[in-house]
């Protein structure tokens, strides 16, 4: 029998076509064994090829988020030391991403050298998340760990508490990878405003934070950790690395899925 009929038969099996029982009808028995033995065999082999691709371990995307000062910066370098140390494959990334083109518009607009309307702002914070995208799945379905400083909630968060439309402002984020955690600090603003450079850069205003985090509660959903930054740097590190460690271990197997959508990241 050539291999082009039993691949025809195959597929009348496989996709259960009405098709198959009149050809059965009229084959030998030995030939019908062979064909229901060959499909059982290329089943079998689909399904473990599926169950390889589904349990390949993956990387956590751990974001930091809150309002300026919070000690967000701190407490990423401190879990990436941590998780290295702990034999995990981790790498830190922080937005916005002040290196790219894109970045160092931004960064212009932030040290106030630059003037840019906020729409404008808001979307070139968006884009500079979009160029990192295919690194990021790259990263993460090598095995990889992210923690990320800011995320698309601080641009949301910012932008509107300018006063531009809360979905306005989430929509160009939509289909971005959705964290697996997101650890947000909490801190006191009289203690936000006493910490070393507060002040320094456009946003770092006491009334302004303040309508930010007011923004950060609305967008938090239950994958959001919320963390005090008030205490010590040590204290404040160990609640977060048992929080992260745990979202670790649990996520290995889990799909990578997309930012306030439907589906999964491919």
């Amino acid at each position: 029998m050539s291999f082009c009929f039993l691949a025809l038969l195959l597929l009348c099996v496989e996709t259960r076509s009405l098709v198959r029982v009149s050809l059965l009808c009229f084959l030998p028995q030995y030939w019908i064994v062979q064909i229901l033995s060959s499909h059982k065999v290329f089943i079998n082999y689909q399904n473990t090829i599926r169950m390889k691709v589904s349990t390949t371990p993956r990387g956590s995307l751990i974001v930091f988020e809150g309002c300026d000062r919070s000690g967000k910066t701190t407490q990423c370098a401190k879990l990436v030391e941590s998780l290295q140390a702990q034999g995990e494959e981790v790498k830190l990334m922080k937005f916005p991403d002040r290196t790219t083109t894109i970045g160092t518009l931004i960064n212009n607009y932030l040290q106030m050298s630059q003037e840019l309307d906020d729409r404008v702002v808001h979307l070139l914070f968006s884009a500079n998340r979009w160029e990192a995208i295919e690194s990021m799945k790259k990263t993460l379905k090598a095995g990889t760990t992210l923690i990320v400083d800011r995320y698309a909630f601080s641009g949301i968060a910012y932008s509107a508490a300018k006063g531009l439309d809360l979905e306005w402002c989430r929509s160009p984020d939509i289909g971005l990878i959705k964290p697996d955690k997101v650890i947000y600090l909490s801190v006191n603003e009289q203690i936000m405003s006493e910490r070393a450079n507060y002040g320094n850069e456009r946003y770092e205003k006491i009334d302004f934070q303040k309508r930010v985090h007011n923004i950060f509660l609305q967008l938090q959903e239950p994958y959001w950790q919320n963390v005090s930054a008030d205490g010590s740097i040590d204290v404040i590190h160990k609640e977060i690395n048992t929080i992260v460690s745990e979202t670790i271990r649990d996520s290995k197997v889990k799909p990578l899925l997309k930012l306030w959508t439907d589906g999964e990241i491919l």
